[in-house]
């Protein structure tokens, strides 16, 4: 954890390096995925290079991204990192690498941590992904000031940004945009019901929106119980058969199916008799299906709402553009904050700059003391010794910067000469002593 600790000097470089969905196609990226168990050895191993600071790794399907410092600015390290991880010849991955350098690796974490670089703008997961690859890197040891700073920084950006711009507002996906949808017409949903029919990755998707939203109960049904019971488990739902549908469709405030059947799985029957026994309580179904799973007339039903799977494209295209506008004033947003975090890391700089200069003073004022407080030892007059520390303080403090302003050029002496009167406090009129130095 020592090395992390280490502090940033001139020549240090912040890099984020990688490839992702837009540079790479799948067969690219599969082979170049760090996996969680293969994670902390991976950033123990990068960490352990000399040129290297600090690490992190973030690997998801769709990018896989390295962001590190080094006391250099060549990131061939963590290419040839890439290559050897897995066995492949650095030609077979350079096309697709791209490279941030500074200011440009910070503003394209922030970037993912808000989901503008994601395969569907504003998509929320890719945080929880960053955040878990923050995590992997504490654990490891390989994360210090600079990037734990940088990963914290992308946090309270993204949350900026949730809160500030209408990104995640908008839903773009099929499950979402049923979620949402619902959301308009029941507003809470904790005190309702949804009857889920299929098992695919669209209900099970669904599934996930609704229980984020408070939804705790939760019927699936599926042509056989042992998927609905699966999919049931880790909802904490009840299963039943498609033949089961009939039975408790009056339970339901929320349909959404999603099945592979060529013949409607609800009817019109079936749901008058539902909405009777109901006592005519709204009920909310989506048919993403196609062929449908719900019979179009069960649509004319008082008391139904009934969406099919064209409804909500119609929605998701119209959110999108939604999202892009809100995409334009998210990057406004990063661009201030990528000026905010480089203002801070170039402080680290000045910092370490004072430190020595501070260090510098001190050894002198030191050398200096010694001396006096040998003179002293020897009995001689103190009055004599203090005035001639004094003076000898004050020569060898201004000794290096004096030899500078005479050494420079012209050119280089005008900027000096500005910067001293600054650093010094020194009024702009005194200048006919510098014409002359």
């Amino acid at each position: 954890m020592a090395r992390c600790d280490a502090r940033l000097d001139s020549t240090m470089t912040l890099y984020a390096l990688g490839l992702n969905h837009i540079t790479a196609p799948v067969e690219v990226r599969e082979k170049v995925a760090v996996n969680d168990d293969r994670l902390p050895s991976a950033l123990i191993e990068l960490r352990d290079e000399n040129a290297i600071e600090e690490v992190a790794i973030l690997s998801t399907c769709n990018r896989t991204e390295v962001y590190c410092s080094l006391a250099n600015d060549d990131e061939s390290i963590i290419v040839d990192w890439f290559s050897h991880l897995h066995h492949l010849n650095i030609q077979e991955i350079n096309p697709f690498l791209y490279t941030y350098p500074n200011a440009n690796a910070v503003k394209h974490i922030l970037r993912v941590a808000s989901g503008l670089d994601s395969m569907v703008i504003g998509e929320p997961q890719v945080l929880g992904q960053l955040k878990s690859a923050y995590k992997a890197a504490v654990d490891a040891g390989s994360i210090g000031h600079l990037l734990g700073r940088l990963f914290q920084h992308s946090f309270k950006v993204a949350k900026e940004i949730r809160s500030n711009t209408e990104i995640g507002n908008h839903p773009v996906s099929i499950a979402y945009a049923a979620v949402r949808l619902g959301q308009q017409i029941f507003g809470d949903f904790s005190d309702k019901t949804v009857l889920l029919i299929g098992a695919g990755e669209t209900i099970e998707l669904t599934a996930k929106h609704l229980q984020e939203c408070g939804l705790t109960r939760m019927i699936i049904a599926n042509r056989t119980l042992e998927r609905s019971q699966h999919l049931a488990g880790e909802f904490s739902g009840y299963a039943i058969t498609l033949d089961d549908i009939s039975s408790h469709l009056d339970e339901a405030d929320i349909v959404i199916c999603s099945t592979a059947s060529e013949t409607p799985i609800i009817t019109r029957p079936m749901l008058e008799s539902a909405i009777k026994k109901r006592r005519h309580k709204p009920v909310y179904i989506v048919d993403i299906a196609v062929p449908r799973d719900v019979e179009p007339a069960a649509g004319d039903l008082d008391d139904v709402y009934l969406y099919t799977v064209d409804d909500l494209h119609g929605v998701i295209e119209e959110n999108l553009k939604n999202r892009e506008q809100a995409a334009h004033q998210a990057e406004e947003i990063i661009d201030t904050h990528v000026i905010h975090f480089m203002d801070w890391m170039h402080s680290l700089n000045t910092v370490s700059t004072i430190k020595a200069i501070r260090d510098q003073a001190s050894d002198i004022q030191q050398e200096v003391l010694k001396s006096a407080i040998r003179r002293l030892g020897r009995g001689e007059d103190p009055e004599l010794i203090m005035r001639e520390m004094a003076r000898s303080l004050s020569n060898k403090l201004i000794h290096s910067p004096s030899s500078s302003l005479r050494n420079v050029s012209q050119e280089q002496k005008d900027d000096l000469l500005r910067a001293a009167r600054i650093l010094f406090d020194i009024p702009s009129d005194n200048k006919d002593s510098d014409k002359d130095q």
